[in-house]
């Protein structure tokens, strides 16, 4: 048996002479689990804000993207097009033309991402479960083009749910210079209807920003006969993305990236990853501050323990076992509260996905969600009881062999 251990043990979950070392200990123990438990509840927020966010995107981007490795667009007849639609694993393959536009309706003005699509782009995405209004996902017919809106871009132009006056579509000519007599004459002019629908995504990079019409129109307005900016895939059902993104990218070679959903919104994804490792810090150094506390019920213990640790003396025991005693007090201290603190942090959890009682503003229905969104992982959990641990010995170590030091040579200067 580990005699420290089983010492520091007793020491723990006995009674001292003083009550007030069993309060301070408790005391301790509660602060590095209330710190635990803050770290768990910070960082299953983040993840359920990320799961959320990426929940939104999953309805609007593709599973996978093909863009030029050089450029802003490429032919796709330099591509594989009809190899890549032949993958067993391939669902729905599409094209799509993406460029800065500027639309205009009445007196009102806005700078939009016009983005033509082929008519298969609502097999691709879940496009459907993001329109609202009374018409339906219309891009062309014999006689006119469609654009379905953003609902923020709606708002904005103030055009309505079915506008009647035609939407203005302006766009630089890409071979012509620009005239300057003339300005007008250096851009092309198209018009856009209403079918009757709109789009929100609840975000607002798309639903402010976006305008989905035909790719024969995009085309003509931005100059292009054959070019996209992109190839978007569904894959069918059971297959790994991560496995056949390495099999197409090594398909089609160099000049292609091929991104999944999270790198599509790498930039998103990053922020949140950042603000949730700043907060990791902010409240790892917080436990720091908790786990010192460990250090002042330990100094009294060892005040305490004096009369024991000279006895242990007396039998051979030298510094090193006694300072390994307290130590494994202290770390005993600090792994229980992390224990504790992680339980009580995943029930709370669990608590707040069930019935979401913390909720968001007034819970009046002004958010995406009513409440707050939790997940929790079980490498965040994994982390935190690292960090714990490891904050919990350091904080430790060094106080605990100086008191011992300092109690050893009190006890050599008495009297015999």
């Amino acid at each position: 048996m580990n005699l420290p251990f089983y010492i520091a043990r007793r020491y723990l979950f006995s009674k001292k002479k003083h009550n007030a070392i069993n309060i301070i200990s408790a005391v301790s123990m509660c602060g590095v689990a209330l710190a635990t438990l803050s770290l768990v509840c910070t960082l299953s927020v983040f993840n359920g804000f990320q799961e959320m966010v990426a929940s939104f995107f999953t309805a609007f981007d593709p599973e996978l993207k093909i863009l030029p490795r050089e450029g802003k667009v490429f032919d796709p007849d330099d591509l594989p097009v009809a190899q890549v639609r032949a993958l067993p694993e391939v669902a729905v393959c599409t094209q799509t033309l993406e460029e800065n536009a500027m639309v205009q309706y009445k007196e009102r003005q806005a700078m939009v991402v016009l983005k033509g699509v082929e008519d298969n782009f609502t097999q691709l995405t879940a496009i459907d479960s993001l329109l609202y209004g009374t018409g339906r996902f219309l891009l062309h017919d014999a006689d006119v083009d469609y654009a379905v809106l953003g609902a923020e871009l709606v708002s904005e132009l103030g055009t309505g749910l079915q506008f009647v006056d035609p939407l203005k579509v302006y766009a630089p000519k890409r071979t012509a210079r620009v005239n300057m007599t003339n300005p007008s004459a250096s851009f092309n002019r198209d018009y856009l209807f209403s079918p009757g629908v709109v789009f929100m995504v609840n975000q607002s990079q798309y639903d402010a920003r976006y305008i989905l019409t035909s790719l024969a129109f995009a085309r003509r307005l931005f100059d292009y006969e054959h070019e996209v900016t992109a190839l978007e895939l569904k894959l069918k059902p059971g297959t790994g993305t991560a496995a056949f993104q390495k099999k197409i990218t090594r398909l089609l070679g160099d000049k292609y990236i091929v991104q999944n959903r999270y790198e599509q919104q790498a930039d998103v994804f990053r922020i949140m990853e950042i603000e949730k490792f700043i907060s990791y810090l902010f409240l790892t150094f917080i436990l720091a501050v908790a786990c010192f506390n460990v250090v002042g019920s330990l100094s009294m213990l060892i005040l305490d323990k004096s009369e024991d640790a000279a006895t242990l003396r007396s039998l051979g025991a030298d510094n090193k076992l006694i300072a390994r005693i307290f130590l494994f007090e202290g770390r005993l201290i600090s792994l229980l509260g992390a224990v504790a603190g992680i339980l009580l942090g995943v029930l709370l959890c669990a608590l707040q996905q069930r019935f979401g009682f913390i909720s968001l503003g007034n819970g009046s229905g002004t958010f995406v969600v009513d409440a707050y969104p939790v997940s929790v992982h079980l490498t965040d959990v994994l982390l935190i009881l690292a960090t714990v641990i490891a904050v919990g010995f350091l904080s430790v170590w060094y106080p605990v062999r100086y008191l011992t030091r300092r109690l050893s040579l009190h006890s050599e200067s008495l009297p015999k």
